[in-house]
C-alpha cells in the first residue's frame, strides 16, 4: 500500500505538476484547493501526510494547520509557501509543522522532506506501540479491591507533576508502581533512572547522584554524568530512600530545594528538571523519631504517598499472579504451560507470603522448571507452605541444639534473601549480621 499525500494549495498549475511527479514516485495523491476542503478530506479519506500551502483565501494555511494538529495530532504537515520568512517558519513549527519548504519548489527537496516525515512518523507510531507493550508489562495484576484502588491512585496521580512516595514492604512491587506512573506521565519520553539508595556506599553516592569532574575521583580518568543529569526532564526513581545515610539526605535535600547542583570537584552549577518518586520499606515517621531520617526531607517527599499493601492482605489475587507467573515460565523456558491444581492453588492462597509477591514468582518459577508433570499438585509445594506446623516439627526432630539452630538459621536467612531480592548486603544489613556470614551459610550447602 502507497503512502497517500494531500496537496493543500489554490493554484491549479502547483496541484498538477506537485500531483504528477509525486504520482510517478509512486504516492497515491488527493488534493484540496482550500483549508475547508482540505480538513473535510483529512476526515474523510485520512492521508498520511499533507503538503499545505500558507496563503489560500478563506481559512488560510496557519489556521488549517492549528485546525489538523488540533483533531489529528499525529498527522505530518509539511508546509509549502512563497513567502516563507522566520516569523511565519517558527509559527508554522510552534503549530506543530514537521518542515517549511518555499516556492519555487524543488522537487528533490520535496521527497526529501516527505520521505523524512514519513519515516519520523513511522517511529513515533512505534515508540507509542512500544510504551503501550511497556505499560501492558509494567501494569500491576490482580482484582482485589487493594489492587483497584491501587491503580486509581496511580492512574490520578500520574498525569500530574506531583512527587510521590511509594511505601510497602520488600517484594509487594514497589518499582513497578513506580514505572507505570512515568510511563503514563507527561515525561514517559524522557528517562526514569533508578538509584538504589541501600546499594551504594556512602562514599560514592555523591558522585553516583551529582556525578563528577575528570580526576576528581580516586580512580577515576573520565568526566562522568551523574543519576540526577542522566533523569533531567524525566523522573528519577530514589529506591530505599530510607536507608540513605542523614549526611546524604541533607545533600539531596539542598539539591531537591534549588534544583541545582554542581558536580564533585566542578564548580558550574547545573540545573534540573526532574520529577522525584521515592519508596521505603521503612516507617519514615519512626525513623523520624529515631532520629534516623530528616523531617523536612520526608514531608518534601511525601507529597502523594501510596501504599503498596502485602500479598497476603490481597490474597484474591494470587490465582491471577501465579496464572501470569506459569505462563512467563512456559515461554522463557519454550515448554508446555503447566497448570496449578486448585488444592494446590488453596494451599498458596493460605500462605502468609513474607517475600510478598516476589517469592511468589520465585516459587512458580522453581515449580515450572522442577515438576515434572503438566499439572502442580499440593505435594509438589514446599513443606512449610503446604504444612507449615510440619516444616516446624523438621527441626523439633534434630538431634542436637547446634544442628537445629543451625538448620533454623539457614532457613531463616533464606526467607530473608527472597524477601530482599536476593541481596546479600541488604539482608546482612536487615538482619544484623555480617555479609560473609550469609554467604558462608549460602556455600556451605545448609541453606
Amino acid at each position: 500500500m502507497f503512502p497517500s499525500i494531500l496537496i493543500v494549495d489554490d493554484e491549479p498549475s502547483i496541484v498538477q505538476s506537485l500531483s504528477g511527479l509525486l504520482s510517478d514516485e509512486g504516492f497515491e495523491v488527493i488534493t484540496a484547493s482550500n483549508g475547508y476542503e482540505a480538513l473535510k478530506t483529512i476526515d474523510a479519506e485520512s492521508p498520511d501526510l499533507v503538503l499545505l500551502d500558507i496563503w489560500m483565501p478563506g481559512i488560510d494555511g496557519i489556521e488549517t494547520l492549528k485546525e489538523i494538529k488540533k483533531n489529528h495530532p499525529a498527522l505530518p504537515v509539511i508546509i509549502i509557501t512563497g513567502h516563507g520568512n522566520v516569523e511565519t517558519a517558527v509559527k508554522a513549527t510552534k503549530l506543530g509543522a514537521y518542515d517549511l519548504i518555499e516556492k519555487p519548489l524543488n522537487i528533490d527537496k520535496v521527497i526529501v522532506a516527505i520521505n523524512n516525515a514519513l519515516n519520523f512518523r513511522r517511529l513515533e507510531e512505534e515508540n507509542r506501540y512500544l510504551r503501550k507493550k511497556t505499560i501492558e508489562r509494567h501494569s500491576i495484576s490482580g482484582n482485589s479491591p487493594p489492587v483497584q484502588a491501587l491503580k486509581q491512585q496511580i492512574a490520578t496521580v500520574a498525569p500530574t507533576e506531583s512527587w510521590v512516595l511509594i511505601k510497602g514492604e520488600n517484594g509487594t512491587g514497589k518499582e513497578l508502581v513506580a514505572r507505570t506512573i512515568h510511563q503514563l506521565s507527561p515525561r514517559a519520553e524522557s528517562p526514569l533512572i533508578d538509584v538504589n539508595c541501600a546499594a551504594i556506599p556512602e562514599s560514592l553516592i555523591e558522585s553516583e547522584l551529582f556525578g563528577h569532574e575528570k580526576g576528581s575521583v580516586p580512580g577515576s580518568s573520565t568526566k562522568k554524568r551523574g543519576k540526577f543529569e542522566l533523569a533531567n526532564t524525566g523522573t528519577i526513581f530514589l529506591d530505599e530512600i530510607g536507608d540513605m545515610s542523614i549526611n546524604t539526605q541533607a545533600k539531596i535535600l539542598r539539591v531537591l530545594d534549588e534544583k541545582k547542583f554542581q558536580r564533585v570537584g566542578g564548580g558550574r552549577d547545573l540545573t534540573m528538571d526532574v520529577r522525584v518518586i521515592a519508596a521505603t520499606n521503612k516507617d519514615l515517621e519512626e525513623e523520624i523519631a529515631n532520629g534516623r531520617f530528616r523531617e523536612d526531607l520526608y514531608y518534601r517527599l511525601n507529597v502523594v504517598p501510596i501504599e503498596v499493601v502485602p500479598l497476603r492482605e490481597r490474597a484474591d489475587d494470587i490465582p491471577v499472579l501465579a496464572d501470569i507467573f506459569l505462563a512467563e515460565a512456559a515461554t522463557s523456558n519454550r515448554e508446555k504451560r503447566k497448570a496449578i491444581a486448585p488444592d494446590a492453588m488453596a494451599v498458596l492462597a493460605k500462605y502468609s507470603w513474607p517475600g510478598n509477591v516476589r517469592e511468589l514468582k520465585n516459587l512458580i518459577e522453581r515449580l515450572a522448571i522442577m515438576v515434572e508433570n503438566d499439572v502442580i499438585l499440593r505435594h509438589d509445594l514446599p513443606a512449610q507452605l503446604s504444612d507449615p506446623k510440619a516444616a516446624a516439627g523438621e527441626l523439633f526432630s534434630i538431634e542436637d541444639l547446634e544442628s537445629a539452630r543451625r538448620a533454623f538459621e539457614a532457613e531463616y536467612v533464606s526467607k530473608k534473601l527472597a524477601a530482599n531480592d536476593n541481596n546479600v548486603a541488604k539482608t546482612a544489613r536487615a538482619i544484623g549480621v555480617k555479609a560473609t556470614y550469609i554467604k558462608s551459610l549460602l556455600t556451605s550447602g545448609e541453606k
